[in-house]
């Protein structure tokens, strides 16, 4: 999933070099409308950020349910390594993607800052 997210995270990582292919510069003022290529810029950056948040959330959502049902296990089975192991990998996978969401807040506002 990081290298999922990282390759998402390309708008964002050249939002500078966008915003400056983007605007025309005096010479090309005519040829190309600013409002309508920021206005797509934007929507772009918004559906990037949506689409990453849902990915993480969806995520976060299924390795809680996985970790859930490890523990309700381990319940059962008292000194079970094997489980007592899967459990730690899945609570450490879901504390991962607990911190791509601040990761992602984080990056998305430095992208608001640069564009607004």
């Amino acid at each position: 999933i990081q290298e999922l997210l990282r390759v998402m995270r390309t708008i964002d990582d050249r939002i500078v070099h966008e915003l400056n292919t983007t605007i025309p510069t005096a010479s090309f003022v005519g040829k190309v409308d600013p409002g309508l290529t920021c206005k797509e810029l934007y929507e772009s950056l918004m559906n990037a950020h949506t689409s990453r948040e849902r990915i993480i959330k969806n995520c976060i959502s299924q390795t809680s349910a996985v970790v859930k049902t490890l523990k309700e296990e381990r319940e059962k089975a008292d000194e079970d390594a094997a489980l007592l192991k899967q459990l730690r990998k899945e609570q450490t996978k879901l504390k991962l993607m607990q911190s791509e969401l601040n990761v992602e807040e984080v990056v998305n506002d430095r992208s608001w800052k640069v564009l607004s």
